[in-house]
């Protein structure tokens, strides 16, 4: 029944009928009985107040909310106690901190990021980490920092920012989200991932790269029974907007688990997107049925890599059993195929609706994940030829930093650049109403987010966060972000002792993989390398 009202007159708007309304009374009791000169003035500004709300293109929650979405505004401007105790005092439900949402605020909206009063950390409190600065600063003249992505088998590799935009799909965000994504994309140059969703027209409306990510569904490149289709996905990857190809296996959100999309939520747009019939339940499966064994799953990166004509094709995994890890990397020993790029996604990360039980305790998290990659590849002596990208609540330019010390060449962020489009964790992007029309299909709120004000703040974002990371690589005394290794971060494990992160994490020695015999190496490597069979994700 609130669907079928929404339709036709938005519930949301009460407030500004009610102002309006009540300003008719009392301009007639005012022209009537010469009484109630006040209330029209009051009610007839908050009119006002109102028609500019829906007028305006800054705030989205001000477009979907006029006249009550200021409250929110009035407690936000009375910080930090306010919003502290009455905005989010329960910050233990919430996915971000405080401070990692002001912190993208501020950088989409071009406002200052600096903080007086130094920091507001508890720098005794263990697990406090930190990059320790050099005395001899550099001065670096771009913060355009890139990696080339594409291995000996790629003939067209890609030039990628060191940071882009993780997979979301269109129909898990709006149209006009996705818009405002892909043109702050094309005006700052760096990579928009589409998602497991496909294609959508939207993607394509400004010309933004994109990162074609295939999952089990195989939407965008299926035929009607759900398998792969070679001419569909060709007619993708060949357009020159498309710059690489994701194979999605697992995401961090729900690893090892499918997907529905209801029936009622597959519009014709969508439908048209991911080449499924309009109004049917749009599954995902949780395995792919183009391949069952590891060397299957890298002769199916081969082959599409040879039809998108060398274009770079890499997969996505949150890591899950170790030796189905392992069992990829002996297939690209024994077969002498790799993809080009691997993105490792932490199970801290993902937008997306999910179980509880898998959001906290399903897959391995960022680092883990990272670094036994990272070590695997290069006990093989591989990781020169693959790139490692990753997501996981990467926000700022430490985040970066970081996961790139950690292993990673490069970063994706989806809720950082969510946060950019004007999120404000509202937590109900499962139920249409998103009250800044970033993840609703609601025509009418979904309006509310103006793709020209957002893809500005999509773009400042990014700069702004690449200014910082040129900031840090300059204090480090470095040249660029890949020259952050572990050797520069430092974290407190107790009350007196702290530590380099390199002797804390664990490492493998170039080569030490290649006779099968990793004694020595971390235990994860002793337990399940000689069982991991390069035909099989089984143990031998």
């Amino acid at each position: 029944m609130l669907d079928r009202l929404n339709a036709v007159y938005p519930v949301r708007y009460t407030v500004l009928a009610l102002c309006a309304v009540l300003t008719l009374l009392s301009l007639f009791t005012l022209v009537a009985f010469g009484i109630g000169g006040f209330w029209v003035l009051l009610f007839g500004a908050l009119t006002l107040l109102g028609g500019w709300d829906l007028r305006q293109t800054r705030s989205s929650v001000l477009r979907n909310y006029p006249v009550i979405g200021h409250l929110r505004f009035m407690l936000e401007y009375v910080r930090p106690e306010i919003r502290q105790y009455f905005i989010e005092s329960d910050t233990e439900a919430m996915p971000f901190s405080r401070s990692q949402r002001s912190l993208v605020y501020a950088r989409a909206k071009g406002e200052t990021d600096k903080r007086p009063f130094g920091s507001q950390l508890d720098m005794q409190n263990n697990g406090h980490e930190w990059l320790n600065h050099s005395m001899a600063p550099t001065q670096l003249t771009s913060n355009d920092f890139r990696v080339r992505i594409g291995g000996p088998a790629c003939t067209q590799p890609y030039e990628a920012s060191v940071f882009n935009i993780s997979a979301m799909s269109f129909g898990a965000l709006s149209a006009n989200a996705v818009q405002a994504l892909n043109a702050g994309a094309a005006r700052g140059r760096f990579a928009h991932d589409t998602g497991e969703g496909s294609i959508s027209a939207w993607h394509r409306l400004h010309g933004g790269d994109l990162i074609w990510e295939i999952g089990s569904g195989y939407f965008g490149c299926r035929n009607d029974d759900g398998s792969f289709n070679e001419e569909k996905f060709v007619a993708n990857a060949l357009d020159p907007q498309v710059r690489m190809i994701e194979l999605k296996l697992s995401q961090g959100a729900k690893p090892g688990h499918g997907g529905v999309l209801p029936g009622a939520k597959v519009t014709a747009e969508i439908a048209a997107a991911r080449g499924v019939p309009e109004g049917v339940d749009c599954i995902s499966p949780a395995a792919h049925s183009a391949f069952g064994t590891p060397i299957e799953l890298l002769q199916f990166i081969a082959r599409l890599r040879q039809l998108a004509e060398g274009k770079p094709v890499g997969f996505k995994l949150c890591i899950g059993h170790p030796w189905e890890w392992f069992a990829i990397v002996k297939a690209m020993l024994q077969t002498g195929l790799t993809p080009d790029f691997i993105v490792v996604d932490g199970a801290e990360g993902g937008t997306g609706a999910a179980p509880l039980e898998f959001t906290d305790h399903v897959g391995a998290p960022l680092q883990e994940g990272l670094r036994l990659v990272h070590n695997t590849l290069v006990g093989v002596n591989l990781r020169d030829q693959i790139r490692i990208g990753c997501a996981g609540k990467v926000v700022s330019a430490f985040d970066i930093a970081r996961a790139i010390a950690i292993g990673a060449d490069w970063c994706n962020s989806a809720r950082g650049f969510m946060f950019a489009l004007g999120c404000i964790q509202a937590q109900h992007c499962h139920t249409g109403q998103c009250p800044t029309g970033v993840t609703t299909q609601d025509p009418l709120r979904q309006q509310a987010l103006v793709v020209p004000d957002k893809a500005e703040r999509v773009w400042r974002y990014h700069q702004n966060t690449l200014a910082a990371l040129q900031e840090l690589v300059q204090a480090a005394g470095l040249q660029h972000p890949n020259d952050i290794t572990a050797h520069h971060l430092v974290r407190r494990v107790s009350d007196n002792e702290v530590r380099l992160l390199a002797n804390l994490l664990p490492t493998t020695s170039p080569g030490a993989l290649l006779d099968d015999d990793p004694e020595g190496e971390h235990a994860v490597f002793t337990t399940w390398w000689r069982r991991a069979r390069a035909d099989s994700f089984a143990l031998a």
